[in-house]
């Protein structure tokens, strides 16, 4: 008499389909808890970022509504200062108050509909940043030590930005200052 207490094959493939289930669902279980973190770090970083750009504009807003109140009141500059400031407000305002997608699905549209304005206004943002990035490291670095209350010219700075560190007199067309020539 055998008494065959050996698996069969047919047991040893269900146990392994089985076996073989459980770990697809580990598996897809963990991809999904993956991509559930990668999707919240994402959009906890991006909300970060959408905040501080709004606190960048809203900054900008405040130093051109000063700017404007130091302005005499009623002259063009004050007004249109008063104005670009409004307007920036408003932007902090709604970039605060939206979504990416919104904010994405919005500029895709505007881009759509005004493509020389929007290709200008990248432009001109690129153009603001590098001129904000430059200002901030000359102040990071200490590079600029000269009298604040001096007006510099366009030559000055470029010829500064030429020389590393040595700027251009141009009243006598020396260059002094960090090993230049008099």
């Amino acid at each position: 008499m055998t008494h065959s207490t050996s698996p069969t094959s047919k047991d040893l493939k269900a146990k392994a389909k089985s076996v073989s289930e459980d770990l697809g669902n580990s598996a897809r279980e963990t991809a999904q808890d993956a991509a559930s973190a990668v999707r919240e770090e994402a959009s906890r970083r991006a909300d970060s970022a959408k905040s501080g750009v709004a606190d960048e504009v809203s900054d900008i807003a405040s130093a051109l509504r000063k700017a404007a109140n130091d302005m005499r009141d009623g002259s063009p500059q004050e007004r249109t200062f008063g104005q670009i400031a409004g307007g920036l407000a408003d932007v902090s305002d709604s970039i605060r108050g939206k979504d990416l997608g919104e904010m994405a699905n919005e500029l895709s549209s505007f881009a759509k509909r005004n493509p020389m304005l929007f290709i200008g206004g990248i432009a001109l943002a690129g153009f603001a940043a590098t001129r904000f990035a430059t200002a901030s490291a000359r102040r990071d670095h200490g590079d600029d030590d000269r009298d604040i209350a001096q007006p510099q010219s366009a030559s000055q700075v470029y010829a500064g930005r030429q020389t590393h560190g040595a700027y251009s007199d141009t009243t006598s067309g020396s260059i002094n200052k960090a090993g230049g020539t008099s």
